[in-house]
């Protein structure tokens, strides 16, 4: 079964823009972790867990490595993203030249991609229903926390406080009302028994691979000029 089946109701958002009066993170990575329990209802020990995708950034530019579900240290797929647009490079491409991609590549748009982190526009479902929860603490972090109940799912979610933003994000709109970064999605499926959570970690360091893309294509660029 594709992880993508187990988690329908978590659509990502991606934002190009930043607040005038956050501060914008020009370079790091972004892991994306997911835990699936079923028959969670009898306990929580039929769990797998899925690294979804390791985001590179270094300003408006991105590195998509994809871990293969069976052998997490092996990517599925690589991918370079920039101005919304995704082209897919090979996964021994450490001599990749970002602006030649372009010209040999098709383009695809970053709404479209299917694999990895998922990007979409849309908000968050039934946001107006949503109930406000007192704050809580969650490995040494503080959050605020609102949760949205229906007769389908139940959906917790957690909101890191800071003037830090990425330049990925779950739901930038909830983001703006609560002045941080939602990095935890918790979701119960009530018809299936299913728990699933989603986590959004960021680093400051970079994956090897995508280190050594930013850095060839940094010499070439000095190269050049």
């Amino acid at each position: 079964m594709k992880i993508q089946l187990l988690l329908p109701f978590f659509i990502l958002l991606f934002a190009l823009n930043s607040c005038r009066k956050n501060i914008k993170s020009e370079k790091g990575g972004i892991d994306l972790i997911s835990n699936v329990y079923f028959d969670a209802s009898k306990g929580l020990n039929q769990m797998q867990s899925f690294h979804l995708s390791k985001l590179n950034y270094l300003q408006n530019q991105f590195i998509e490595l994809v871990p293969d579900h069976t052998y997490s240290e092996v990517n599925k797929q690589i991918y370079f993203i920039e101005d919304s647009l995704c082209y897919p490079i090979a996964a021994s491409g450490s001599n990749v030249i970002f602006k030649d991609i372009s010209k040999r590549q098709i383009s695809q748009s970053v709404w479209e991609k299917k694999e990895g982190a998922v990007f979409s526009k849309d908000w968050i479902p039934n946001y107006r229903n949503r109930r406000n929860l007192s704050d809580t603490v969650l490995f040494k972090k503080k959050y605020k926390r609102f949760e949205i109940n229906s007769p389908w799912n139940y959906t917790r979610f957690y909101i890191y406080p800071t003037d830090t933003i990425l330049p990925y994000s779950f739901y930038r709109h909830a983001e703006k009302d609560y002045h941080g970064r939602l990095e935890r999605i918790d979701s119960y499926n009530k018809k299936t028994d299913i728990f699933v959570t989603l986590q959004l970690l960021p680093r400051n360091s970079w994956d090897d691979e995508a280190k050594e893309l930013f850095e060839f294509n940094h010499f070439v660029n000095t190269r050049k000029n």
